[in-house]
């Protein structure tokens, strides 16, 4: 009974949770509110799904939201400035990826721990997104065909939970089927014996950070389509409830250890303790002080690991 509760008991705390908003949250349990709350944590699980990529090879991403910001403002600025979508929709890939691959070099070939590196990079993220917007966000008129990848629908199904249901599933194979991610794991573990077995623990954590930047700028094109704004600041609330819900899901599934299931968990049960919250007249504090205890208690789960992350040469 003890290790079902280790491995699952947080899971079961948020099944619990559901259940008190179930029957005390009006119209919780209703299909538009259930499925505005998935649309609602797609961002939020997609940063913490880059995150989570990153703190597999024991390294630190602390330049996520911020990258995610000024790739916003750099798909808003060539969108309204009348350029192909498939060019702004690459831009802002194309950032994250930059910034991530900026981490990573810094990281591995520099050896500036990746706390100090990432946000380093995280202050110059946010200097070019005022730099390319003057402090001004890109609103009004946008084209309809970018606004369908975020706010379009398939098969009845809204595009923003297809996007998430595959960007989770590529990641969990990733980890779980392939060569890499059982690279990218072991390293994480213990990278002394991962190079002692001959894996290019350089290569693999420049990966885990390259993957947290690409995943922040697929969230910024998602992010820009579905709002139709971009701001310098557009992710800012999502670092520490991206961070959080990472947090909350290393302590389900596999317990003091980075995981996409367990992510996902943490993304949804962030999404539903917020909504449920709302619909039960809670005053917006109430939030924040809840947030709060879970990345406590998170992280007192996941102490080890996270220091082993943090204090990584």
């Amino acid at each position: 009974m003890k290790p079902l509760m280790v491995r699952y008991g947080t899971f079961f705390a948020s099944c619990a949770l559901f259940v008190l908003f179930a029957v005390f949250a009006p119209n919780f349990l209703s299909v538009g509110n259930l499925t505005n709350i998935v649309k609602h944590i797609s961002f939020l699980a997609i940063l913490a799904l880059g995150f989570s990529l990153a703190l597999t090879t024991a390294e630190l991403d602390l330049s996520f939201a911020n990258v995610c910001s000024v790739a916003c403002v750099s798909v808003g600025w060539l969108v309204h400035t009348n350029h192909p979508l498939w060019m702004a929709v690459a831009a802002g890939l194309a950032v994250g990826l930059a910034a991530g691959l900026l981490n990573g070099i810094l990281v591995t070939w520099v050896k500036v721990p990746s706390l100090i590196a990432t946000l380093a990079t995280a202050s110059i993220a946010n200097g070019f997104a005022f730099m390319i917007t003057q402090g001004v966000a890109f609103v009004g008129a946008w084209n309809q065909d970018f606004l369908w990848i975020g706010r379009g629908t398939l098969m009845g199904v809204p595009v923003l939970i297809v996007w998430l249901a595959l960007l989770v599933l590529a990641a969990w194979f990733l980890l779980k089927f392939t060569p890499t991610g059982l690279r990218m794991l072991t390293v994480g573990q213990a990278d002394e014996a991962a190079r002692l077995a001959g894996i290019p623990v350089r290569r693999i954590k420049l990966l885990g950070l390259a993957l947290s930047g690409l995943a922040a700028g697929i969230a910024a094109v998602l992010m820009t389509a579905n709002l139709a704004s971009a701001a310098p600041n557009s992710a800012g609330d999502f670092m520490l409830t991206s961070i959080a819900a990472v947090l909350l899901g290393m302590t389900m599934f596999e317990p003091g250890r980075p995981n996409v299931p367990g992510t996902l968990c943490g993304a949804l049960t962030i999404g539903m303790l917020a909504n449920g919250l709302v619909l039960m007249g809670a005053q917006y504090y109430v939030q924040d002080i809840a947030l709060g205890i879970i990345i406590v208690a998170s992280v007192a789960v996941s102490s080890s690991f996270l220091k082993r992350a943090a204090l990584s040469i």
